[in-house]
């Protein structure tokens, strides 16, 4: 697939894309955008190919400025608008933030102060709203619990959309911060890794003994599920987000015809990462379950 196409001078992924989307601008119809820091959204877009296989989307990961979690609000904002932009330039119209840690710090400000500066039209959504949702139907004590990492703890937004739909509910969060590099480096199914599943488990129960539901708000997390599972409870319900998010976006769609319109559907999948599409790729087929080949792409 680097056979130069005849009439571009560009790798033939990235000149098929090309080809495609101009083609997609002629008929009025755009792939869906999905965006993560990383290699975690690709456990999000597995469950869009599964179960929205008519659709055609385009992956961006982030992977030469990864990872998110510890930046600052800042950083984590202007890194997301560049890339969300870049979706926007490749002809989406519909963009998923498949990161919580963007979602948490980024998403609002993008939805109130670019989108209508950019184009009022254009639509950009996030993982923790729709997860946040259908919390209050799975938790009998009202207490639940979140595995996220640093940024996303520390930016509240699990707790501020679960008081807007469930006030009643008490949330108990823990940061992992090891727990993205273990899933990276795979190490998430290795002994090793034990040891650091173990431990913020532990010191999540003793902030409640009543938790019965968990969020898992990170998506590289269900990579780490076994093991989770494991360590936990067997009541202890764990919530991973890609059959949520999928929902969620599929009810959007259907709600919004004129969006769903507007979305091209010829089974069409592309990657692009900022880092080595080497590397990008060997990674990539971890989170995603088949073989990856990705276009590297600067911002």
């Amino acid at each position: 697939d680097s056979l130069p196409l005849r009439y571009f001078n560009i790798k033939a992924p990235f000149g098929a894309l090309f080809l495609y989307l101009c083609f997609a601008v002629m008929q009025k119809q755009f792939p869906i955008g999905v965006f993560d820091s990383g290699y975690g959204g690709l456990t999000i877009l597995k469950e869009f190919v599964a179960r929205m296989p008519e659709y055609d989307f385009i992956y961006l990961g982030d992977n030469a400025r990864a990872p998110y979690g510890n930046r600052s609000f800042e950083t984590v904002y202007e890194y997301t608008l560049e890339c969300v932009q870049q979706l926007f330039d490749m002809g989406c119209r519909l963009v998923i933030l498949a990161c919580n840690t963007a979602s948490a710090k980024a998403l609002r400000t993008i939805q109130q102060h670019d989108l209508p500066a950019i184009d009022s039209q254009r639509r950009v959504l996030g993982v923790i709203r729709p997860t946040s949702e259908v919390v209050g139907r799975l938790t009998a004590t009202n207490q639940v619990g979140i595995f996220a990492t640093s940024g996303t703890v520390n930016s509240g937004s699990y707790e501020i959309e679960l008081e807007k739909f469930f006030p009643h509910i008490k949330v108990f969060q823990e940061a992992c911060p090891m727990w993205v590099p273990m899933v990276e480096y795979n190490e998430f199914d290795k002994p090793g890794a034990d040891y650091f599943i173990q431990q913020h488990i532990n010191r999540l129960l003793n902030k409640s003994d009543e938790i019965d539901t968990i969020i898992l708000g990170c998506t590289h997390y269900p990579l780490l599920l076994p093991k989770i599972k494991q360590y936990l409870p067997p009541h202890i319900k764990v919530i991973a987000q890609g059959e949520i998010v999928t929902d969620s976006l599929m009810d959007y769609l259907q709600r919004h015809p004129e969006m769903d319109n507007m979305c091209s559907k010829n089974k069409s999948l592309s990657f692009f990462t900022t880092d080595s599409t080497a590397i990008f790729d060997e990674h990539a087929a971890i989170f995603f379950g088949q073989e990856v080949h990705s276009v590297h792409i600067h911002i």
